[in-house]
């Protein structure tokens, strides 16, 4: 199950944290952090086209389930703004042993930076701002179109002001 939402992530309110037929269980915490790229960050915010972030999560977890031999997989992903240390993104993946948890859990916070429509804009302490690691601005015309949606890239539409 994939997830966005515009309150703090508290894992138990949307997974169960147990799992009677599973031994490997691997939760991964993306949280934010003060610096990046030797700037001083004192806050985030993201911003998704939530629609297509919905499908695009889903299918993620769908092709992790089925690539890996897990039982379940969840995914919950903030937006919005956030201050440092908030939890960003959890992930929680269950299987029978280890190996396929962790794999399957690394592949799909990998595919969901690289895919989900989902972005990121720091603020920074000397009063700046800016988008970061933008993957869907590196993409070419031709990659955009084999994955079967065009999306519009504009990151203004919500962020004009964050403290």
């Amino acid at each position: 199950m994939f997830f966005l939402v515009k309150r703090p992530i508290i894992p138990s309110e949307y997974f169960p944290l147990n799992s009677s037929e599973c031994g490997g269980m691997v939760f991964f915490e993306g949280r934010v952090r003060n610096s990046n790229l030797g700037k001083e960050v004192i806050s985030l915010s993201y911003d998704a086209y939530e629609e297509m972030a919905l499908l695009e999560g889903k299918k993620i977890l769908q092709l992790a389930k089925n690539s890996f031999s897990i039982e379940k997989a969840y995914c919950v992903h903030r937006l919005g703004d956030l201050a440092i240390q908030d939890l960003a993104i959890w992930i929680g993946v269950y299987s029978k042993h280890r190996k396929a948890a962790f794999g399957a859990a690394e592949y799909i916070i990998d595919e969901v930076k690289k895919k989900v429509p989902i972005w990121k804009k720091e603020f920074y302490k000397e009063g700046d701002s800016s988008w970061v690691e933008c993957l869907a601005c590196k993409q070419d015309h031709h990659e955009q179109h084999t994955r079967h949606y065009h999306h519009d890239h504009h990151h203004s539409a919500h962020n004009t002001h964050h403290a």
